[in-house]
């Protein structure tokens, strides 16, 4: 029986020198010996997101922050610039801030974006930290670009102070509102339909057209801008003239003493000042909206 016990305990007991781990030690020599090894899980750049999906992947986020998954997958839109009456197709999510549009056009132009000043519906400002749906963009949308290169800088030309002292002021013209051809129409007065008038103020242009006004004849006018045909209708009681606005060479303004609120306004459409068309009672707030506009320069 101690025979038997003594062999039983041969086969039980620990042989000196090893642990309970040593079998897991001589597994890994073996490995080695094979040239084995144990598979690893790749490292990628991007940190796993929550099992819901809910969590961006950091990979795509930007400077620390987490990034929108709606900006990351939006489709651009499409976006017409108008700069020098010439067109500029840009493409954009509407998700976009307005300085990534600035930085576009700077590509396309040339003109910096703290030369640029960009006009939608008439409204001059457009902040740059806001995105391009928060400022009422979508697509087809157009944009009206007035602004100068660096080259348009660099190349204009001062003229020396000595032609400076050598130049005469020249005589003071007489104001358009005292002309004899326009008296006969300021005369009557507002018109009891005019849009109230704001001086010294710069509104942006209304979603309706203008009324309100009229032109040489007396007769009633009203003005619609059409952005996305790039025209100006111009509408009276007997027809409505459609008129592309890159026709248009120049633009005329001036307050009508005794109502500053209102200017009297042309469009010239020749080269020639008879090519003129005058509308009165244009209210003040408008005029700079309504210039640049129409010339988009």
């Amino acid at each position: 029986m101690a025979s038997e016990n003594n062999t039983g305990s041969t086969e039980t007991a620990e042989l000196p020198g090893r642990c309970d781990g040593s079998q897991n030690k001589e597994g890994r020599y073996a490995d080695k010996e094979s040239g084995e090894t144990e598979p690893k899980i790749p490292k990628t750049g991007c940190a796993e997101g929550d099992r819901n999906g809910a969590a961006l992947p950091t990979c795509l986020q930007e400077d620390g922050d987490a990034a929108s998954l709606a900006d990351v997958i939006e489709d651009p839109v499409p976006l017409v610039i108008i700069f020098n009456k010439k067109k500029h197709d840009v493409s954009l999510p509407l998700s976009a801030k307005m300085a990534a549009l600035r930085q576009e056009i700077q590509r396309l132009t040339g003109v910096p974006p703290a030369m640029q000043k960009l006009i939608y519906k008439g409204a001059p400002k457009l902040d740059d930290a806001k995105t391009l749906r928060e400022l009422g963009l979508s697509s087809g949308s157009k944009l009206m670009l007035v602004g100068s290169t660096l080259d348009d800088v660099l190349n204009l030309e001062v003229p020396p102070p000595e032609q400076l002292k050598d130049d005469k002021p020249q005589a003071t013209k007489e104001p358009i509102c005292k002309q004899k051809l326009h008296q006969k129409v300021l005369d009557k007065g507002v018109p009891e339909d005019a849009i109230p008038g704001i001086r010294n103020a710069k509104d942006s242009l209304p979603d309706v057209p203008l009324s309100g006004m009229v032109n040489k004849s007396g007769g009633k006018v009203r003005l619609t801008f059409k952005l996305e045909l790039d025209q100006i209708w111009i509408g009276t009681k007997e027809r409505t003239e459609k008129i592309n606005m890159s026709s248009i060479k120049q633009v005329i303004s001036e307050a009508i003493e005794g109502h500053e609120e209102y200017h009297i306004m042309a469009l010239q459409l020749g080269t020639t000042e008879a090519s003129r068309y005058w509308i009165y009672w244009v209210p003040a707030q408008y005029v700079d909206a309504i210039r640049d506009t129409i010339l988009g320069k």
